[in-house]
């Protein structure tokens, strides 16, 4: 029970960033920088028999062939037991140019039992749009490693189907950036937050000596999760300013009251500002059992008197380890945890005791159950 006292704290400690000052750049990023995916299909060839014989593949061998002025006869059907079909993606990084180089993964899509010592042949790799903006080849590095007995019988370590080749393409096509193209710079924060574009805004204002009351602004919060920032047009002036603006600290506002739990794997994470209404809790069984037991009670000999029937009451609780609580208003997530460990509920125990404070309506904050 210790752990799970462990883990609840430590998980309101994680959303402890919400509160301290934090660099902009740590918690936004600019409209327009980005980077895409790009996704491309070759073959890997100099496999030792680990590749696959499959009609696609074949077909793509043959068109490669083709493609070097080699014809093979119709009716003759290659070996390419050291060949196999492979899909490749990678990601181009903003601001990147022609002649730079950027890593690539490169993963079976047939039968192939392993990349282990393959060669990647030219491939191309597309952008969403259809273009060609980077051709991949290269030596493959595969982590994974597989081996098979005569009795079919075999292990696998890692994933022998998949590798990756460090700067294993070419960039051949710039993607144009829009951080140029506006009189003005949008940073878009990573935990869309009203109050927290408010004190963004305000921040650069403060810092950059603007003055709002007297119509004068540089930051203008647009929703819950964009702040508008005027900027230089000219380039180098622009770089400038966006390095001395990202470096600017500001304390974000506190996150929503909130509860998650992975129903899956047990998980559960309390905000810091959860907060209960008065309630009682109880745990486990609980028995009650009253019984009543007649007793006669006769007068002394020697005195005056008349022989009474009283009626005893016995009350046995049966607490089988069970805890009661009451919780006063505004019960906080130090005094929730302890409560729930005195109890000696399981993660799904308390699972369970957290949905039936939100159907009570005793729970502050919102519950989410993933």
């Amino acid at each position: 029970m210790k752990t799970l006292i462990s883990l609840l704290v430590l998980c309101s400690l994680v959303g402890a960033p919400f509160g301290h000052a934090q660099r902009i750049k740590d918690l936004a990023s600019v409209q327009g920088v980005r980077s895409n995916q790009l996704v491309g299909y070759g073959l890997v060839v100099g496999l030792p028999g680990t590749g696959e014989q499959s009609p696609f593949t074949e077909q793509s061998f043959r068109t490669m062939l083709s493609n070097f002025g080699i014809s093979l006869a119709s009716g003759l059907k290659p070996k390419i037991k050291n060949v196999a079909a492979v899909a490749v993606h990678a990601e181009l990084p903003p601001f990147i140019k022609p002649g730079q180089t950027i890593d690539v993964t490169v993963s079976s899509i047939g039968e192939a039992a392993s990349l282990q010592g393959g060669t990647l042949i030219q491939t191309f790799l597309k952008g969403l749009d259809g273009n060609i903006y980077a051709v991949a080849q290269g030596s493959l590095v595969v982590s994974g490693f597989g081996a098979e007995g005569g009795d079919g019988s075999k292990i696998v370590i890692n994933t022998p189907t998949v590798g990756r080749i460090a700067n294993g393409a070419l960039v051949e096509r710039a993607v144009k950036s829009g951080f140029m193209q506006e009189d003005y710079l949008t940073l878009n924060l990573k935990y869309p937050d009203f109050s927290t574009a408010k004190i963004l805004a305000d921040t650069i204002n403060s810092r950059l000596g603007a003055d709002p009351d007297k119509g004068y602004t540089i930051a203008t919060p647009i929703d819950a999760a964009s702040v508008r920032v005027t900027a230089p047009r000219e380039v180098g002036q622009r770089v400038g300013f966006l390095a001395t603006l990202e470096n600017f600290e500001f304390t974000p506002a506190k996150a929503a009251a909130r509860v998650v739990i992975n129903s899956r794997t047990g998980t559960i994470v309390i905000g810091q500002d959860v907060r209960l209404l008065p309630a009682a809790i109880t745990h486990g069984g609980l028995t009650v059992t009253i019984a009543e037991n007649q007793t006669v009670t006769q007068p002394n000999a020697l005195a005056d008197g008349e022989t009474v029937v009283t009626t005893q009451s016995i009350v046995d609780v049966n607490l089988d380890d069970t805890r009661l609580f009451k919780f006063d208003p505004g019960v906080t997530l130090d005094q929730l945890v302890r409560a729930v460990n005195e109890v000696g509920a399981a993660p799904g125990d308390l699972m369970a005791i957290l949905e039936a404070l939100r159907e009570a309506g005793a729970l502050q904050g919102e519950l989410v159950v993933i």
